[in-house]
């Protein structure tokens, strides 16, 4: 089983809150991408959105583009109208050779919901996950049809947030909406990270590697915290820097011959939290684990 180790730019600049990070230039985080040992980075708000500009950057500093975050709206539009809509991001992707987008559902208020208590957030109702799985599942195989899968990404604040919101989505989605799993995400929302990849694995086609810090995750769920607060009191950190068990998750993954990108996505304060420091830790830390797990690492 083979894996490339990459990171997404979030570590550097935040695209929700832009007072994180907001004036450190994209040179400086691909140069330091490629310092701390990433093959790859996924998209953020500062990159070019033509491929044309795009391309001679990348390869400028060695580096793949893995995928990019989309923030989809398939509840609340038809088929055709969403890929419409991300046909553009979409044609980057497959331009740069990317083979999954990073798709979350933020319909119904996410960008709002990050903001308020976790508490209040957007949920469907039972008798809504059956046609919202088919609509789902029918965008999946137009995005497969063209030549970038679905990797659905399950977030706090979304449609699509608990361990048990995960299941119900497995459930009522065919093969073609394929799983992003993301361990903080996870278990920020109550969940068991280890359970839900031993659950899902099969639908696994992307991974999103933050570890969590258990005091802030404690406070923030016991005070009802919003995520961005929670995420600014540094409720998340680079995999083996908190208290979630990498090695039994890497396990599963490689006993299960996943094979594709292991993705460094621990955004924090970056005035708290050095970028290039915390980069550095995650790659040695999710390499060596992965390593330990079964996995060949590929540049």
């Amino acid at each position: 089983m083979t894996v490339r180790i990459g990171i997404n730019p979030i570590t550097w600049s935040n695209d929700d809150v832009p007072e994180l990070g907001g004036d450190t230039p994209l040179e400086i985080c691909l140069g330091e991408t490629r310092q701390a040992g990433y093959s790859g980075t996924e998209l953020g708000g500062k990159f070019p959105r033509r491929s044309a500009d795009l391309k001679p950057i990348m390869e400028r500093y060695g580096l793949a583009v893995i995928s990019g975050w989309y923030d989809g709206r398939c509840d609340e539009k038809d088929v055709s109208a969403e890929m419409d809509a991300i046909m553009p991001h979409l044609q980057l992707l497959k331009d740069m050779g990317s083979t999954h987008v990073v798709y979350a559902d933020t319909s119904r208020g996410r960008h709002d919901a990050i903001w308020g208590p976790i508490s209040q957030r957007p949920a469907l109702s039972p008798q809504e996950w059956p046609a919202y799985g088919r609509k789902l599942t029918a965008l999946a195989e137009r995005m497969a049809d063209f030549g970038v899968r679905m990797a659905f990404h399950h977030h706090m604040g979304t449609i699509v947030e608990t361990d048990a919101e995960v299941g119900l989505l497995m459930r009522h989605t065919g093969e073609a909406v394929g799983l992003l799993y993301d361990t903080g995400h996870s278990i920020f929302s109550g969940g068991d990270p280890l359970a839900l990849i031993k659950a899902h694995v099969k639908r696994v086609v992307h991974v999103h590697c933050k570890d969590a810090r258990k005091a802030v995750l404690d406070r923030a769920r016991a005070q009802d915290m919003s995520f961005m607060a929670a995420v600014m009191e540094g409720i998340f950190t680079v995999p083996g820097d908190g208290f979630i068990d990498y090695p039994a998750i890497l396990r599963v993954l490689a006993d299960n011959g996943y094979s594709g990108w292991l993705v460094v996505e621990a955004e924090q304060d970056p005035s708290k939290a050095n970028p290039l420091t915390y980069a550095t830790m995650g790659f040695r830390n999710l390499s060596r684990m992965a390593s330990e797990a079964g996995f060949t690492i590929m540049e």
